[in-house]
């Protein structure tokens, strides 16, 4: 028999987190104990409550998922987490492991794979997506010379599938303020003076 697991969901998107709510507590060894809207409050129902499990979104107010995170793992280690994202970047599922997340799930998967994962967890597991192995950026022979980061090529192969500030933001989990910072420096070490040169430069380069 399944014991009983009690949970609280943490995501600044109430019809979400209500939806999640309405569809594990239709399984009967399952209680949630509360939903919270951001990181902060999060912490205090954490604190308040001591629940089995908490399942909380990346991207949320106050304090974000990965901060939490790591905050439980210090201060509460016996409450396990999953972490529950529209992301499906490596980059963010690897960091989520190395903060002391025990799972990592998309918004996308099925209530079948929800539940699987929630009781990997409270057995003790970890429970992540495979990573696909990615060639890195430090092995692009043409821009050595150049003494690019790994992390501004990173920028660099996105700002060559044309995405925005606010794109490579999300997808890299950075402000805004670090990418635009990332580009003025890809732009000086790569002695460009405008987009336009930076586009042209890419070209020929054939990334």
């Amino acid at each position: 028999m399944q014991p009983p697991v009690n949970i609280i969901l943490a995501d600044d998107h109430t019809l979400f987190a209500d939806g999640i709510r309405s569809l594990l507590e239709q399984t009967p060894y399952i209680t949630v104990q509360g939903i919270a809207s951001n990181g902060q409050v999060l912490i205090e129902m954490l604190q308040r409550h001591q629940p089995d499990l908490a399942i909380l979104d990346i991207s949320m107010p106050v304090l974000n998922g990965l901060e939490v995170t790591k905050i439980i793992r210090r201060d509460m280690p016996h409450i396990r987490t999953i972490i529950l994202s529209s992301y499906s970047d490596p980059h963010l599922i690897s960091l989520s492991r190395s903060y002391g997340a025990d799972g990592y799930l998309m918004k996308t998967c099925n209530q079948y794979d929800l539940l699987q994962t929630i009781t990997r967890v409270i057995r003790g597991e970890s429970c992540f997506p495979q990573l696909p192995r990615i060639q890195e950026p430090e092995t692009d022979h043409s821009f050595r010379e150049f003494n690019l980061t790994r992390r501004e090529l990173e920028i660099l192969h996105l700002i060559n599938q044309q995405f925005t500030n606010q794109q490579i933001a999300t997808h890299l989990y950075l402000s805004i303020y670090t990418v635009e910072t990332h580009r003025k420096n890809i732009m000086q070490k790569l002695q460009l003076k405008s987009p336009a040169a930076l586009t042209r430069f890419l070209l020929e380069k054939g990334l």
